[in-house]
């Protein structure tokens, strides 16, 4: 069946409908990893949005549910040069056709991603609607995609109550597991992530209590918290500051998630009290912009985001740089940050944005990219052990 990617700037493209029937109007986007499709579809970060993938072949390993990084897809749409229809995997749970029509997201494959890309880099972020209908009007489509906008959609994603991932060292030889395999299966399937007795040993409370607040959090945060020895409190994104201050964790955690930071702004008062306090805290992406603008700075849309598994990082306290995974399109303002609340604590050497900060006379520190990575390289896992090492010392 014939599908059309329409730009809000007129450009349309035309290639062959895949995943759901359905029209969708969505924010267009683009991830460059090579590898890691279903960690990108099932990323939170991405609702709201219809995401571009740069690789050329996409789908050739499959569905392996084991690596997803959520209960589901999240994009609104996906776009792709060329989908792969018969991928070949030992580990394979289906297809992405299969993947896609089951979770209700459309999709396009058979257009020139690279020309895609190249628009969207020069001319930014814009709207864009997936349709079949070849009879389309663009007068008509082009006011509703101008209308557009992601709206508030942490509430959409976060977790629906609190539940608790246990403390665990692994057992496995080659380090930490990958996606949902460091859990038990059927228990994973119910929405209980427990760590499979047979991969770890559990600490029974031994190791660090962290709090983490899922703004939209991937599961490979509570895992490689819970990889260290740490006991994982998740808690909904909505919840008050004070419940989790009166639980007493050892750590808080801000998870990554999707939309405007701005937007959050009930969020941002009860972060401004989880700050207030002496607890430890490390952040995410997103828990890093909503700390920002807590503390009285500002975040800012960038002309096309970073999103991808190789951008490279300065740790400016060590001065080594580091290739990160990363998904945003908002950044903090820099010329509008107080010396005297934080100060820059990574850097991106692509663009000079700012990558993370360290919080003046607090227990706190905040990266913009993905040391949980998942697609994406791993090296920056190291903040998770400076984490709580923090922890510690408190």
């Amino acid at each position: 069946m014939r599908a059309f990617l329409i730009l809000e700037d007129g450009t349309v493209f035309e290639g062959t409908h895949i995943g759901a029937d359905k029209d969708i109007i969505s924010e267009i986007v683009f991830n460059t990893s090579m590898a890691g499709y279903l960690e990108v579809l099932t990323d939170p970060s991405y609702a709201g949005q219809a995401v571009c993938m740069t690789y050329p072949l996409i789908g050739n390993y499959g569905i392996c549910k084991e690596d997803m990084e959520s209960r589901k897809p999240w994009p609104d749409g996906f776009i792709v040069r060329e989908l792969s229809r018969v991928p070949s995997n030992f580990r394979m749970d289906g297809t992405v056709q299969d993947f896609l029509e089951k979770n209700g997201v459309p999709g396009i494959a058979g257009i020139d991603t690279r020309a895609l890309t190249k628009i969207l880099r020069e001319k930014g972020t814009m709207n864009g609607m997936i349709t079949t209908n070849a009879s389309y009007d663009f007068a008509e489509i082009q006011p509703k995609l101008k209308a557009y906008t992601c709206g508030k959609v942490v509430e959409k994603v976060t977790c629906a109550e609190k539940y608790t991932v246990k403390g665990a060292v692994s057992l496995a030889e080659n380090g930490p597991l990958s996606g949902s395999a460091f859990f038990d299966k059927e228990a994973y399937a119910k929405g209980i992530k427990e760590p499979k007795p047979s991969l770890v040993k559990e600490l029974n409370g031994a190791g660090k209590k962290v709090a983490l607040l899922d703004l939209g959090a991937k599961d490979n945060i509570a895992r490689s918290l819970a990889m260290r020895g740490c006991e994982v409190t998740i808690y909904p994104a909505l919840t008050p500051a004070a419940e989790i201050i009166a639980a007493n964790p050892d750590g808080i955690m801000l998870s990554n998630g999707p939309g405007d930071p701005k937007e959050c702004t009930g969020i941002i008062t009860e972060i401004k009290k989880l700050y207030d306090t002496e607890i430890p805290i490390f952040a995410i992406c997103l828990g890093h912009q909503l700390m920002a603008l807590a503390t009285g700075a500002d975040t800012f849309k960038m002309k096309y985001g970073h999103r991808g598994g190789n951008h490279p990082v300065k740790d400016l306290s060590t001065g080594r740089v580091h290739i990160s995974s990363q998904n945003h399109g908002y950044v903090v303002d820099m010329d509008k940050l107080d010396p005297k609340i934080a100060t820059p604590a990574f850097v991106n050497v692509n663009d000079g944005t700012n990558e993370g900060l360290a919080y003046t006379g607090k227990n706190i520190f905040t990266v913009q990219f993905h040391p949980e990575a998942c697609p994406g390289p791993q090296e920056s896992g190291y903040l998770f052990d400076r984490f709580i090492k923090m922890m510690e010392e408190r």
